[in-house]
């Protein structure tokens, strides 16, 4: 197996300074601090100046929106780093492309209740919030009405008796938006109020924090996560070797340690991860961390997202690629997402699985 090393930023002594300082603190005031204009992003970096125009235009559709802690593990200088590949907006996000839609997994329709997803038999999703740590900008919800998804008090009660009326709901998850980005004392109210609800079992978090602001996995997170009787599951969303370095595998770790399921779901982007090598050097991170492999997603096709699609054929062979080099238990089902569709369609290539 070919295996990769971190690729550590070039930087002067005094960038070094200026970075340590903009990711000291509190998670908020990393998160307070993040990056949301194309020109500051590409001075920190020193990247052309050419990408400026094409940055400009794709972030004022889709905001960026990156924190510190995420920019200093990208490499100074390289346009194709493939950590800046997922959050730098470019023109191309612009342009409209046959078969790809604003509502790639027919989301609107299961959205008959304020801050619910109610897709599939036996879970359901809850919306805490729009906000999330990064603006990925592959997001299939880029374009979700999140306006008419925002609860007050009330509307979390409503939702409450929702999730109460129907027993067959067994796990409900936590995504967005990222929940995460709600503080504590309001994710503790509403995993309290959830652990009530006798018929659930299990309580998910999808989140990108522990990825992106690891700083985020506090005593108080703790408390509220494996303080229930809920069975607490994460499951984080790392795409890259790159975007694990020790303060993240530390955030893993720790969750790991106090009981928490971790799991990992990668979005398969062409120059970023479409790379065999690349996808095990990824798991064999994780898993060191204690976070199993989980999903390995074709792209959602959503408008502005179509230059980071890989096809199915060239996903199979990387696929492929990975069982000649490692463990079963280390490769991702690939899958995709149809609209309608019962669950997720799994995509089973012809490989040998080793043992």
């Amino acid at each position: 197996m070919i295996t990769r090393s971190v690729q550590t930023v070039q930087t002067n002594p005094d960038d070094i300074i200026d970075i340590r300082q903009k990711i000291a603190g509190s998670w908020q005031e990393i998160l307070s601090q993040a990056v949301t204009n194309p020109q500051e992003l590409l001075d920190i970096l020193g990247l052309d100046q050419a990408l400026l125009p094409g940055a400009v235009v794709g972030s004022q559709q889709f905001q960026l929106q990156v924190p510190h802690t995420y920019i200093a593990r990208i490499r100074k200088g390289d346009p194709n780093d493939p950590l800046l590949r997922q959050v730098l907006p470019i023109g191309e996000e612009m342009v409209i492309t046959p078969g790809f839609s604003f509502d790639p997994l027919g989301e609107k329709p299961k959205n008959s209740h304020r801050g619910i997803l109610h897709k599939y038999q036996g879970r359901l999703l809850l919306m805490p919030t729009q906000l999330c740590g990064v603006n990925c900008r592959f997001c299939f919800r880029r374009h979700f009405p999140y306006e008419e998804n925002t609860l007050n008090r009330e509307e979390w009660l409503s939702a409450f008796d929702y999730i109460r009326s129907d027993t067959s709901v067994t796990e409900v998850i936590l995504s967005g938006g990222d929940p995460l980005a709600l503080n504590d004392n309001r994710l503790a109210w509403v995993v309290e109020e959830l652990a009530k609800i006798p018929h659930l079992r299990r309580l998910r978090i999808h989140t990108r924090f522990p990825v992106v602001i690891p700083q985020r996995i506090t005593k108080e997170l703790l408390n509220w996560l494996t303080g229930t009787r809920l069975q607490p599951v994460m499951v984080i969303h790392c795409n890259h070797p790159d975007e694990v370095d020790a303060d993240v595998a530390d955030a893993m770790k720790l969750l790991r340690d106090h009981g928490v399921q971790l799991l990992n779901q990668s979005a398969l982007l062409k120059g970023v991860n479409d790379d065999a090598d690349v996808l095990i050097e990824l798991s064999e991170r994780l898993f060191s961390c204690g976070v199993m492999p989980y999903y390995l997603h074709l792209l959602d096709k959503v408008q502005g997202a179509a230059h980071f699609e890989v096809d199915e054929q060239r996903a199979r062979q990387i696929m492929s690629g990975m069982s000649d080099q490692c463990s079963g238990y280390l490769i991702p089902r690939l899958a995709r997402e149809n609209a309608g569709a019962s669950g997720k369609v799994v995509i089973a290539p012809l490989y040998s699985l080793k043992i």
